[in-house]
C-alpha cells in the first residue's frame, strides 16, 4: 500500500502542497483516547480534514475508517477504498467498513451509479439484506446501511439515487445532530438532484444550507465545504460558497480532487490566478497519486480546467503546456514529466486533446484554418467555423456549419446556429446572423447556468456581442457583452468586446473602466494588441 495512502504525505508531495501541508500536518488525534474520557469520537488527520463519526469499532480499525470516509468526503476514490479494505482486513464482519466502500466506486453527482461493484462489496460482508443488517450493532449503522441497500438495489439509477436521498432523509430525521448523517444527507441531495436534472434551485440551496451548517460547526470537515460548493456551483449562488473554496483549499491536500474542487467557485468569480494555481497542484497531486492501471481521471480534470485559467490569464505558453501533457496522456497513458505508463483512461485524454486544442485556438484567437474531415469533434468544427470567419474564408465556414448541423451530442446544436450566425453575418445578412444568434441564446438560457469552462467554447453572449458589433450595433452589443460578463465573471474577451462597445458607442468613463479590468486580468502581457490598444485608450482619454 503507498505510503500516501496510508497516514502521511511522503515528502515529494509536501513538497507539492506546500505552506498548506506546513499550516496542516499534525498528529493524528486518536479516537479511542477520545472515547476512553468519553468524548465524540473524532479524527483529526494531517491532510484529509477532520470527522466525528462514532460507530461501533475501535482501535486501528476506527482510524482505518474515519480517515477512508475523511477521504471519501474529498471524492478520493482509490484512497477511500485502500483505507476501507484495511478496516475489513483486520474486523472483517465490521459492517460500516463495507458500506463506505460501496460508495467509493462511483462519482455520485456524474456517473450512471453502477450498482456491480457496490454489490460486490456487500456480498463479500453477507449474501443477504438481512444479513448485512445483523452484522450492524446500532440503529443508526443499520440506517446507514439500508439507505445503500437501496442504493445499490435493482431498478434504474434515477430511482436508485432518489431513494437514496429519501433514506438519508429519513435518517437525518433521526438523528437531527449527527454531523455524518448530515453531511451524506446533503450529498444524496445532490446526487438525486443530478440525476433528475432538476434545473430549479431548491434541493440545491437545502443541501447548501445543511452543508454551511456543517461548515460553521466545523470549518475542518472535507465533506462541508465540498458540498456547498456543489450546492452553489453558479453564477448567482457562487459569493455563497467562496469561504467554502477557501477553505477546502487547505483541508485535503492529499486528495486531487479537493485541490481543484475549490476551482468551481474561483471561475464563477473570474479568479484566474487562483483557477490556475489549485489546478496546477491537483494535477501535480493525482500524478504523485496515480499507478498504472488507474484511471488518469484526477490529473485530467484539473489539466483541462488549468488551461482554461492559463488562457484567460494570457499565459499562452502554459495553455501550450498542458496540451503537450494531455497529448502524453493520450499517446503514452501516463505523463509528460515520465513515470509509468498505463492505457487506462486514455479515450478520455483522447477527447481532452481535441477539446484544449480547440479551446486554444478561440481564446488565443491564433486562427487556423484546416479541411473538413468526418472525424472532426463539435469543439474542432467552431474553432474552425470561428478561424475562418476571421480570416474570410466563407467556402470553409460553409463547409464546417454544414458539419456541425450532421453532428450530435452535447451542445453542438448550439454551435452550429453559432456557425450558421457567422456565415450569414459574413453574406450581410444581419437579420438572419441575429435571428440564429437569438436562438442560441434561447437555447443556452433554458440549460444550467454556467459551471467551469466555456461551453460551447466560445460564449454564447460573447459572440453575440462580437457579432453585433461587426453589424455596427453597439448599444445592443454592449448588453451582450454585459450579460457574458455576468454569467461568466472576467472573461478578457469580453472585456475587450465591451470596452470596444463602449468606444464605438461613444461611453468614454465606460470604456476606460472595462479596459482598466482588462488591463487587470491580462496584467504583465504588454505584448498583446488588446492591452495595448487598452494603454492608447486611456493616454487618449486623460
Amino acid at each position: 500500500m503507498k505510503s500516501v495512502r496510508s497516514v502521511g504525505l511522503p515528502v515529494t508531495l509536501r513538497w507539492l502542497v506546500g505552506s498548506l501541508a506546513d499550516s496542516l500536518v499534525a498528529p493524528l488525534v486518536v479516537a479511542s483516547v477520545l472515547a476512553a474520557t468519553a468524548l465524540p469520537v473524532q479524527a483529526q488527520f494531517d491532510n484529509v480534514g477532520s470527522i466525528n463519526f462514532p460507530t461501533s469499532s475501535s482501535g486501528e480499525v476506527e482510524q482505518h475508517f474515519l480517515r477512508g470516509v475523511a477521504v471519501l468526503h474529498s471524492f478520493g476514490w482509490n484512497q477511500a477504498v485502500d483505507q476501507f479494505k484495511a478496516a475489513q482486513e483486520i474486523d472483517p464482519d465490521f459492517a460500516m467498513a463495507y458500506w463506505g466502500e460501496s460508495l467509493a466506486y462511483n462519482h455520485p453527482l456524474i456517473s450512471q451509479m453502477n450498482a456491480d461493484e457496490p454489490r460486490k462489496v456487500l456480498q463479500r460482508l453477507a449474501p443477504t439484506a438481512e444479513e448485512r443488517a445483523a452484522k450492524a450493532p446500532t440503529d443508526r449503522e443499520k440506517g446507514f446501511l439500508r439507505a445503500v441497500e437501496v442504493l445499490w438495489g435493482e431498478g434504474d439509477h434515477v430511482d436508485r439515487r432518489v431513494g437514496y436521498m429519501e433514506s438519508m432523509e429519513q435518517l437525518h430525521e433521526q438523528y437531527p445532530d449527527d454531523s455524518e448523517v448530515a453531511a451524506f444527507y446533503a450529498l444524496s441531495i445532490l446526487s438525486a438532484v443530478a440525476a433528475t436534472g432538476d434545473l430549479g434551485m431548491r434541493l440545491k440551496v437545502k443541501a447548501g444550507t445543511i452543508a454551511l451548517e456543517l461548515f460553521g460547526d466545523n470549518p475542518g470537515h472535507p465533506g462541508a465545504p465540498h458540498y456547498a460548493i456543489h450546492s452553489f456551483d453558479d453564477p448567482d449562488h457562487a459569493p455563497l460558497a467562496l469561504e467554502s473554496a477557501y477553505r477546502f483549499s487547505e483541508i485535503a491536500p492529499a486528495v486531487a480532487h479537493a485541490i481543484h474542487m475549490p476551482t468551481h467557485i474561483f471561475i464563477q468569480h473570474g479568479m484566474w490566478d487562483l483557477v490556475s494555481g489549485n489546478n496546477q497542484t491537483a494535477y501535480d497531486a493525482a500524478r504523485a497519486l496515480w499507478d498504472p492501471g488507474e484511471s488518469l481521471g484526477d490529473a485530467i480534470h484539473p489539466l483541462d480546467w488549468g488551461q482554461y485559467g492559463d488562457l484567460q490569464l494570457g499565459d499562452y505558453a502554459k495553455a501550450r503546456l498542458w496540451i503537450e501533457r494531455i497529448e502524453a496522456m493520450s499517446g503514452e497513458g501516463g505523463f509528460l514529466e515520465g513515470g509509468a505508463r498505463g492505457q487506462a483512461g486514455t479515450a478520455r485524454a483522447r477527447n481532452t486533446t481535441s477539446l484544449l486544442k480547440s479551446r486554444y485556438i478561440v481564446e488565443t484567437e491564433e486562427w487556423e484554418v484546416r479541411p473538413i474531415t468526418a472525424d472532426l469533434s463539435a469543439n474542432e468544427l467552431l474553432a474552425i467555423a470561428l478561424s475562418a470567419a476571421r480570416l474570410g474564408d466563407q467556402a470553409t465556414l460553409r463547409e464546417a456549419e454544414a458539419a456541425l448541423g450532421e453532428a450530435e451530442g452535447g451542445r453542438t446544436a448550439i454551435m452550429h446556429k453559432q456557425a450558421g450566425a457567422l456565415l450569414h453575418a459574413g453574406m450581410g445578412h444581419a437579420g438572419v446572423a441575429t435571428g440564429l444568434m437569438d436562438e442560441a441564446q434561447t437555447a443556452i438560457d433554458a440549460l444550467a447556468p454556467p459551471r467551469g469552462s466555456a461551453s460551447p467554447i466560445k460564449p454564447v453572449y460573447e459572440l453575440y456581442g462580437e457579432i453585433l458589433l461587426d453589424l455596427d450595433q453597439p448599444d445592443n452589443a454592449i448588453e451582450k457583452f454585459e450579460t457574458s460578463l455576468l454569467r461568466m465573471p472576467n472573461r478578457p474577451r469580453s472585456l475587450l468586446g465591451l470596452a470596444r462597445a463602449h468606444v464605438a458607442a461613444g461611453n468614454v468613463h465606460e470604456a476606460a473602466e472595462a479596459y482598466q479590468r482588462l488591463m487587470k486580468v491580462w496584467a504583465g502581457r504588454e505584448s498583446f494588441e488588446g492591452y495595448q490598444e487598452a494603454m492608447r485608450y486611456l493616454e487618449g482619454a486623460h
